[in-house]
């Protein structure tokens, strides 16, 4: 597994861009990019499950490993979610999805870094950019985002 790192200014607080990462109407929106029809089911609670799915019953299978609002969230992946039923056979070890937010001045850097296999590193490396610049468009363009459960 190797560490990637992706990086983005924000000119909102950090609770705006919060919401935009994790509320139920903007999450889809800015993950289409890896996936359409991409959506989620969690609280985004510590040591709650998270189902990321693409609308046909697959994804991925994970648990939220720590969640403070507005500054960090912290997703382990376990598995695949394969029509609807979680497989949690192949060892995926420390693969985990972090996101930090650090606000100043009322502008946010928000850092997400995430351990992945070498199949998916290109992949990654091309789509993050664009769904940073979505993010980015959604919370500096709305205050009303928030996230519902």
């Amino acid at each position: 597994m190797e560490k990637i790192t992706f990086k983005t200014e924000i000119a909102a607080p950090a609770e705006t861009v919060w919401n935009a990462l994790f509320g139920v109407e903007n999450y889809p929106k800015w993950t289409q990019v890896f996936s359409e029809g991409s959506s989620v089911e969690t609280d985004w609670k510590k040591g709650s499950k998270a189902f990321f799915t693409d609308g046909t019953g697959n994804g991925m299978v994970s648990r939220i490993e720590e969640s403070i609002p507005n500054q960090f969230l912290s997703i382990k992946h376990l598995g695949e979610l394969k029509d609807g039923k979680e497989d949690l056979d192949k060892d995926y070890g420390d693969a985990l999805e972090n996101y930090t937010l650090k606000e100043t001045g009322g502008k946010t850097e928000l850092t997400v870094d995430m351990q992945v296999k070498a199949e998916w590193k290109q992949f990654l490396d091309d789509t993050w950019p664009t769904a940073l610049e979505k993010l980015k468009e959604l919370a500096e363009s709305s205050d009303k985002a928030h996230v519902e459960t």
